[in-house]
């Protein structure tokens, strides 16, 4: 394991020198000690490279893109708003929704890690604490009992589930909460849809297709009603059940 590493280099004695040797110590161990910058510089990469997976596997962002995504479907927009629009708009919301569980966790194991009153190994068991929490209230018992049996753990409480256990079922109950958000928003513009089909088969005009009337009436309901402020204040109500 990361923080179970221990690296020591020696250098080696230059001809003509004073004959002095240099050590570098980097103990990621059971050490009350302030963290090296090396240390702190290999944790910051580490957790870049690891931010996209977390970030999806971790927070609210699954269940919110996959929200605003069947949004813009039921809209019959294909790209309005672009890709990058609808991400860093989720972004925002999931680091919104998760801004008390992360104040914890820096509060209780990064500080004090970083000024050295806990090691990496309890700085890592303090802080998966609120964030576990925080997951297992957005996680259906279907799916932590299904990933509990796969991973052969028997836990008394949910609490008790290791986080290989939790990621998953977390996963797969943002995915369940998502398409059933999703499917709600889809029932009035289904309607409209309907609605407007049927009128042009009453007037007899086929060649015009449905979705391209309807449209503009879709965008007219969804701004009137201020959608997007009903749909983010739902996803956010979502997460606090």
């Amino acid at each position: 394991m990361l923080h179970h590493l221990l690296l020591t280099t020696t250098s080696t004695t230059l001809p003509g020198g004073s004959g002095g040797g240099s050590s570098i110590n980097i103990n990621l161990g059971n050490t009350l000690s302030k963290p090296s910058d090396s240390i702190l510089v290999i944790i910051s990469l580490a957790l870049l490279s690891l931010a996209p997976s977390l970030l999806i596997l971790m927070t609210g962002f699954t269940r919110i893109i996959i929200v605003f995504s069947l949004l813009r479907q039921a809209l019959g927009l294909s790209t309005t708003p672009p890709n990058q629009v609808l991400s860093g708009l989720a972004l925002i919301i999931s680091l919104f929704i998760m801004a008390p569980t992360l104040t914890d966790v820096n509060n209780h194991a990064v500080q004090p890690y970083l000024h050295g009153h806990l090691t990496a190994t309890q700085a890592y068991r303090v802080g998966e604490v609120p964030l576990r929490n925080w997951m297992l209230k957005q996680t259906g018992s279907q799916e932590l009992a299904l990933t509990t049996s796969v991973d052969g753990e028997h836990p008394a409480q949910p609490t008790d589930a290791s986080m290989a256990a939790v990621i998953p079922a977390f996963v797969l109950s943002q995915l369940k909460s998502g398409f059933l958000i999703g499917f709600i928003i889809f029932i009035p513009f289904l309607i409209i849809d309907l609605v407007v089909a049927s009128v042009l088969m009453s007037m007899g005009v086929v060649m015009l297709p449905p979705t391209l009337v309807s449209l503009p009436f879709k965008l007219l309901l969804f701004v009137m009603v201020n959608g997007w402020i009903l749909v983010t204040h739902s996803l956010v109500v979502s997460f606090h059940p």
